[in-house]
């Protein structure tokens, strides 16, 4: 199982994963966007720390939701993700339209 903890720093939603981003995961990550989407946040602060493996359902998720908050105006990025996670995200493409972070707070710096 996934857990997702979400708390707001300004206008921005930070997104702690704890667990395997598949499909179900995924859906939840993305689940909880598109409500933080319509309540009008624009920028997201998704924190890897504790997940050690996405894979590539979960990372069509990730990258539905860089595309709504895109179209939305706003960012999407990553901090503290492993040197693998990081390597799966450029094969994909992920950082084409997000940036990784090597800390929450230099995260926050670069979306504010």
């Amino acid at each position: 199982t996934m857990e997702v903890n979400v708390r707001r720093e300004g206008g921005i939603a930070i997104l702690a994963v704890d667990g395997y981003i598949n499909n179900t995961g995924g859906e939840q990550v993305a689940g909880i966007c598109e409500g933080l989407l319509a309540e009008g946040v624009l920028h997201f602060l998704i924190n890897l720390e504790k997940c050690s493996i996405v894979n590539s359902v979960g990372i069509s998720f990730l990258i539905e939701v860089i595309e709504k908050v895109k179209d939305e105006k706003g960012q999407v990025g990553f901090c503290c993700v492993s040197s693998t996670v990081a390597r799966t995200f450029r094969i994909m493409g992920l950082l084409q339209a997000s940036e990784i972070y090597d800390t929450e707070q230099a995260g926050l710096q670069a979306l504010n």
